[in-house]
């Protein structure tokens, strides 16, 4: 069956409209945190909104203004959570995880490796992504608290960038 009928498109059409233009005005209200993907909270809170649009979009049990006061909620929520993330180091190290260094002057740091769950391939795919063709030339490979894999290239100078970074 392709609908049930009129009623049903008309309401996903209007509603559709009013539950995007009512996301896009929380997300610049909340700025540009709200989908940084900075930590595993704010990947969930980007999923939520994601998952909230579409239940008001699909869903005729869930009223448009319940869906809007879902997504103010999640964005008051992730606000608070940098709020107190900033104030309160207890906090921060509650809700976010720290950098994990895995490669370093040309050493595989193995048992980083293995608690964190990346594999010699999935760190070389990152590092020929960086485009560097010898491991000789890699100063360092850092896990970031979003899951992206950091590379930083060999200098002459001291590295200064890993002073946050889980060793």
């Amino acid at each position: 069956m392709l609908f049930d009928d009129f009623y049903d498109l008309l309401r996903v059409a209007v509603v559709s409209l009013l539950a995007y233009a009512a996301l896009v005005m929380v997300l610049r209200l909340a700025g540009k945190r709200s989908l940084a993907k900075l930590n595993a909270f704010d990947l969930v809170v980007t999923v939520a909104l994601g998952s909230t649009l579409a239940t008001v979009l699909l869903s005729s049990d869930v009223a448009l203004l319940e869906g809007l006061l879902a997504f103010v909620m999640l964005a008051l929520l992730q606000w608070v959570v940098s709020r107190l993330s900033i104030t309160s180091q207890t906090f921060r190290n509650l809700v976010r995880s720290q950098p994990r260094l895995l490669f370093e002057d040309g050493q595989y740091r193995t048992q980083a490796m293995a608690d964190e769950r990346v594999t010699k391939d999935e760190m070389e795919a990152a590092i020929r992504s960086s485009g560097v063709a010898h491991l000789e030339d890699v100063a360092a490979v850092v896990l970031e608290t979003d899951g992206s894999l950091s590379v930083i290239k060999g200098s002459e100078k001291p590295l200064t960038v890993l002073g946050s970074v889980r060793r």
